[in-house]
This record gives C-alpha cells, structure tokens and sequence, in this order.
C-alpha cells in the first residue's frame, strides 16, 4: 500500500474510534484577556478596543480616560487617514486619580475594554464597547456613590495647518511636494452635543493625480471616492450637556482645542455614545440629517445593540482557535506568547469585520502618536508611514490570506471590493495608455486604482511611457494583483460561495498580462511570442527584488496558477467562449527557470534580470503563496534546496514586518526552522500592548507582520492540497496545541496534540474525514 494511501487508512479509523464529545466544550479566549494593574504613560501604552468598521485607542493617564477613534473607508483631501478625533472623560471625585487599586481589561470574548478604580469607599467601572452592526462607540460608568463627569471631545485640526519633512509620508504626496495644505474639520457645540466633520474640497490629490499621469482625457469616466467625502459625528448622552468653555492643550506634539460636556447632576450610572457618520455628500445638511437618524435609532436599540454585538464576539471566536500550551499559562514562555498574540491579532482584525475598506497593513485603525514610535516624529496622531489612502498590494496579501483557515470568510469583502471598485479605473488607464485590454493594477496603489503620485514621480524623461511608474523599485510590478485573484478562487473552494461578481475582476487581471507582453514584443519585433509560442514576460519584475526580469517567476508562477484554478471552477464560471480562451492563455505561460546554487538544482527569481535591489525571496512564491511546490507535491526537494542553498536567498531572510521566511518553512515541512521564526514573528512586540508589532519596514501596529505570523502558524499546523488535508505537517513535538481551522469544501478540522501525541482530532463534515493525511498519528493516541 502506498505510504500517502496508509497514512489516511490509519487516520480515518482513529477517527471513527475517536471520542465525539471530546469537543462539547468550546474554545474561550477569555485566558488571553489582557489585563493591566498600572494606568498608561501615554497613548503608546493604549489598548485596542473597537468593532464592526471603527477602532479605538483605549488608555488611562493621569486618572482620565481617553481613546482616540478610527474609521474604515476615511480620507482628507491629500489622502491621508486621520483619526476622527480623541475622546477624554473624568469622574469627579475621580478613583482613578492616585486611587488604591486599577486595572484594564481588554475582554476578548465580549469585545470590550473594562476599567475599575477604588480610591477610599468610592469605587468605578466604566466600560468602552463599539457596537458591531452601527458606527457607535459607548462609554458607560458605574460607581458605588454618585459622582460627576466631564467628556470632551479633542481635535487638532479646528486650523489650517501644513505637513512638513516626514510628516508628508502619511499622505499620497510623500517626500514628492514641498508643500501639503491641510484642512481644518469643524467644530461645534450643537444639541447639547458635540458635532464633529469633515468635508473634503472638489479638487483633492485625485485631480492632481489625473493631470500628473496625463489622464485628464478620460477623467469623467474614472471613479472618484475622495471629491466631498464627508465624514464625522456627534458625541452627547443622558444627563449631559454642553460646556461652553473651550479647553486648549497640548498631548505629545500636537495642540489641541477640547469642546466639553459635562453632567447635569451627580449619578451613579452614566453614560457617554459617540455616532458616526460617513457619506460622499456635497451638501453638509444632508450629511447631518443622516447622522441623526444614526442618532435616533441606535438610542432606540442601546441595550438590544450591545447584546447582539457580545453575540457576534462570542460566535466571532468560536469560527477559529490555536491555544498553545494552554494547561501551561506562562506569559513568560515565547510558545505561550505565540498563542496569546495570535488571538490578540485576530481580535484586532475583527474590529474591522464590516469595513468600507480593507484593514490596512501600515496600523489597521489602531495607529497613536507617532513620536512614541520613532522619537524624532513630532507629528499628529494622524501619522502612519507609507499613506493612508495607498494600499501596498505585497503588504494588503498577508492580512487578509490568513482568514481563510481562520474562517473569517466574511471579513475578506473589504479586500475583494477594493479591486471591484477600482477595476475600471485600472483597465481604462490599459486601454489610454496602451490600446489593449486588461486591468494593469501597480503595486503603490492609490484608493481609486492610480499609481501613488511620489511613486509614479513628476521627474519623468521625456517620452517616457506614461503608463509606467519611473520608479526603480515598482517598475513594471503589476503580478500581486493575481494573489487577490487567487484569494477570491481559494474563497470559493473553502466555502463553494458564488464569486461570479468577481469573475470579470479575475479574468481582467490575466487577460493584461497576455496581451500586455504582446504589444510589447511586436513594439519590438515582428514575432509576439518566443520559439516555443510563449509569452516574453519582458521587461518584468520579480516582487521589488530581481528588476528588468525576464520571465519573473511571480508573474509565471501566478498567470500559470490563477489560469490553472480558473479553469478548475466549476460549471458555470465561465462559457465555453471564455474558457476556451482561458486554455490559449494558460499554454502561452512560459515555464518556471531553475538555476544551480551550491551544487543544487533551485528554483530562479527569473530566466534573466538586470539588478537586484531589495531584501525580498520572490524565487520561493511558487511554494507560498502559489502552492506549486509543497508538502504532497512533486520535486519537493527542489523548493528545500531553494531556502537551503540559494545564497541570495540566504542573505535576504528575515522574520520582522511583511518577510514570510516562516511560511516558506512550514510549506516545505522544515518544522525547527518554522517554529524558530513563528517565535520571532508572533512573541510579545516589546511594547505594552503586546500584539503591537513593528515598526519593521512600515509602521506600529504592523499588520503585515501580524498576518504573516498567522499564515505561518496555520501552515505549520495545516496544509491542504486540492481536497487533501494535511495535519501537523510542520509541528513541534513539544508544543501543545488545540486548534480549530477551516479547510475546502466547507470542512473544519479540530484537533489537540498533546505531550507529543494527538489526543483528540474532529473534522467536519465526517465524509471528509478520508481526505485527511497525518504522519505523526498514532493508532494509541486518540481518546476512546
């Protein structure tokens, strides 16, 4: 009997013998809350709260609470992503001002940030929850004794301003302007409320971004998101009104005017709601008339809201787990730690379940004052590295590819429609530019579907192809659009969803490449094809790393999978038209290059290339995230050599921010290297929070690295390979593990590996039980 055949004749009979309610009792994150005995030094020590599509920084300092908020989907003028303001509230008489005892929670399984106070026979418990299902954050406080309370709402923006030297790196200008105009929101006291907004100008970095790459021709047709975007709320509750007196302050770098509220009388419950509100709304009336419908109706379902939003929390988590070591807390042990911030992170992307827009990888919604990130930043908590409104596409990838095994199938649309959204901006800059076909996607890629602006650069030759960014590092990158296509297919054989929407999205990204390298080769020569009738992927680019590549094999190693899987959809994606198409594009894919490293056969970056540049290891994508070389694959060892022997590979390895050296591990069954750079990437950050990651090469929290710390973890404890399930495929013996993962075709597989062996393994349904393969299974270790 061949080896792959016994291994799952011996795992389905420890299937059938195992116990069936040895998984009555579910998983709780509740041994990951984190708690907090001392209040914070300031907001690098805050602590992430928030649902649906808004985010909080939670902390106390100085016996104040305060939070600055985050939105999905918010954009100034220039791009950048700024917060919505910053919320401080204070008791009088205040327990937690020098109080005898504190803590701070956060509850992972309610989803919300608990804080209590004693000072003498006074004690408080205030709770900051975000409603999942409309855009309203609440602040509730209870104290054994009436008190009195004063919540202001604080902005830095009630002023023209400017951003200057680094601070232009949080919006689409970059380093490429001189000057960046920023403009103030408005401010005021209105029905005994605060009334916060935003409503940016007609023209934005969108026009500037038209004109800079010759599109003013085609303009009206291209889709704008930032023209009278406008975006705000309201802050009031119960018992409170307005306090006239402006506050004027300063907190880390920035000054700051407070609009106050306070208690009309002394009470022993208080409450405190901030409404949001956001629409692309020229008329500001409208706007407000919108808000306050969001006002009317939360108010009505206050109680009934924070039910069903605990609800989504506790169901959010019973979707998906990996507990390490759980019988064995130790917040010392890096294992443990690995456990802890993997549910800490995934919390932290559920926050942003609902979005407009996708998490996004340089900070999600949960980014502070950046001075406490890099000490010579003296900026606005608005401040993130590398924009607000550009969606690095090789940085995007590794947030969203762990949610498939997570389960988080519903929390991937923010990623899907971002490039349904800006589909026909990227295939009318195709045929302006080029006259042919397909959605050419660059890898700095702006909110509306352009080229960032300092990326693309105005210091351009004359008679440079204006389709082109100028730019060493991104020229001709355009293949990360096929991981998204990739992901929307792999979404549809985890859950058999219906992604037609999305079939055009997909279709478009491979039909640029074919015709594309076409029009370039007949520029050039009277032959469009090589001897072989394939594509000359050339000039391509291999990630940021192997530039002017010949046949890059990220492009080669994507067009072949993509088309491949295209293919493979069931019958009715496709008519037979198209996929009659699909197949003539498929045999145009040149092959893969290989070279020789140290006396090994390995696979190349490219056929040829003119520079390397950058740090990345594109010649190891076709084992992640294309899956051509992996456990249960042909010519394994090829890929092993590959990490093994290629020097240049060797050199480029790293752990931090978006490098998947950990996933490339696991993929090829290298279990001591894997776990080795697991425990780099997913041990505590150093900062308080601890799944607060970064800077790396981007900023804090650093979502690229929490994504790819996920993606390695569930790889290393499962693979899937077309319908076959791989468990444990690169697990260390000593770590204990309970974990609970999604598979293809609607599968989910539990399991506890214990003391070295596997105690417990569930998967449903049970006729998929067949298709599971376990090496390290033993016929002794499942539980009767």
């Amino acid at each position: 009997m061949p080896l792959i055949r016994f291994y799952r004749f011996v795992l389905v009979l420890l299937l059938l013998i195992g116990h069936s309610n040895a998984f009555t009792q579910d998983f709780s994150p509740e041994q990951y809350n984190l708690k907090w005995d001392t209040q914070s030094k300031n907001s690098g020590e805050s602590m992430p709260c928030g649902g649906g599509d808004v985010g909080l920084n939670v902390w106390v300092e100085n016996g104040d609470l305060l939070f600055y908020v985050s939105r999905s989907g918010i954009f100034d003028e220039n791009n950048v992503m700024p917060k919505l303001g910053r919320v401080r509230v204070r008791l009088s008489p205040n327990p937690f001002d020098n109080g005898e005892s504190f803590q701070q929670e956060l509850k992972l399984n309610e989803g919300y940030v608990a804080i209590t106070g004693k000072k003498g026979k006074l004690t408080a418990k205030l709770k900051v929850w975000v409603d999942v299902f409309s855009p309203v954050i609440h602040v509730e406080a209870e104290s054994s004794a009436p008190v009195a309370a004063q919540a202001w709402y604080e902005s830095w923006r009630t002023g023209p301003g400017e951003l200057k030297g680094n601070a232009r790196s949080a919006s689409s200008y970059k380093w490429a302007a001189p000057k960046i105009a920023v403009f103030p929101d408005s401010v005021r006291h209105e029905d005994n409320g605060v009334l916060f907004y935003h409503q940016n100008r007609d023209s934005t970095i969108f026009d500037v971004i038209v004109s800079q790459q010759k599109l003013d021709a085609v303009k009206p047709t291209l889709w704008n998101p930032l023209k009278n975007l406008t975006y705000g709320g309201w802050m009031g509750g119960p018992n409170m009104v307005a306090d006239p007196t402006v506050a004027n302050g300063k907190y880390a770098d920035a000054a700051f005017r407070g609009f106050g509220l306070k208690t009309k009388s002394t009470s022993k419950n208080i409450r405190l709601s901030i409404y949001l509100h956001t629409d692309q709304q020229p008329n500001v009336a409208v706007w407000k008339k919108a808000l306050w419908t969001t006002v009317v109706k939360a108010r009505k379902v206050e109680k009934l809201a924070h039910t069903k939003t605990i609800e989504w929390w506790k169901q959010y988590w019973q979707r998906s787990h990996i507990a390490l070591n759980a019988d064995k807390k130790d917040s010392a042990s890096a294992v443990w730690q690995v456990g802890r911030n993997y549910q800490l992170f995934r919390y932290m992307l559920g926050c942003n379940a609902f979005g407009s827009y996708p998490t996004k990888f340089n900070g999600g919604l949960f980014t502070y004052d950046p001075v406490f990130v890099d000490t010579s930043y003296h900026f606005s908590a608005d401040h993130r590295n590398w924009g607000g409104g550009i969606f690095t596409a090789q940085n995007q990838r590794l947030v969203y590819w762990p949610m498939l095994k997570s389960g988080d199938f519903d929390m991937m649309k923010p990623q899907f429609e971002f490039y349904q959204r800006i589909l026909g901006n990227a295939e009318t800059r195709t045929q302006h530019y080029w006259g042919h076909n397909g959605a050419s996607f660059t890898e700095q890629i702006e909110n509306f579907g352009l080229p960032n602006y300092a990326e693309y650069s105005s210091k351009r030759p004359e008679g440079f192809d204006p389709g082109l960014e100028y730019n060493k590092w991104l020229e001709y990158l355009w293949d990360t659009s096929l991981e998204f296509c990739l992901m929307i297919l792999d979404q549809q054989h985890f859950t058999g969803a219906d992604i037609s929407a999305y079939l055009p999205l997909i279709e478009s990204c491979v039909v640029f490449f074919d015709e594309h390298y076409q029009y370039l080769a007949a520029r050039r020569s009277a032959a469009k094809l090589d001897q072989n009738g394939h594509l000359v992927l050339f000039p391509g680019s291999a990630a940021e790393t192997y530039k002017m590549a010949y046949n890059s094999v990220t492009t080669v190693a994507g067009l072949k999978t993509v088309l491949e899987r295209m293919l493979a959809l069931p019958a009715p994606y496709g008519s037979e038209a198209q996929r009659t198409r699909w197949k003539e594009m498929q045999r145009r894919i040149p092959p893969i290059s290989f070279r020789e490293m140290q006396g090994h056969r390995t696979i190349a970056p490219a056929q040829a290339w003119e520079r390397i540049q950058n740090t990345e290891i594109p010649q190891l994508y076709p084992v992640y995230p294309y899956g051509m070389y992996g456990i249960g694959k042909p010519d394994l060892e090829t890929a092993v050599n590959t990490w093994k022997y290629d020097t240049e590979a060797i050199k480029n390895r790293n752990h931090t921010s978006w490098h998947q050296d950990g996933i490339f591990c696991a993929r090829l069954g290298l279990t001591d290297e894997a776990a080795a750079l697991t425990i780099k990437k997913l041990q505590d950050s150093g900062r308080r929070f601890p799944a607060f990651w970064g800077p790396g090469h981007d900023w804090v929290p650093d979502h690229n690295w929490g994504g790819s710390g996920m993606i390695g973890l569930q790889e290393m404890l499962m693979q899937t390979h077309g319908d076959s399930i791989y468990i444990l495929p690169a697990w260390p013996d000593s770590w204990d593990v309970r974990f609970k993962l999604h598979a293809p075709k609607n599968t989910v597989v539990e399991g506890e590996w214990k003391g070295g062996k596997m105690v417990n393994l569930k998967v449903t349904p049970v006729e998929r039980r067949g298709d599971l393969i376990c090496s390290k299974c033993g016929l002794s270790d499942i539980k009767r």
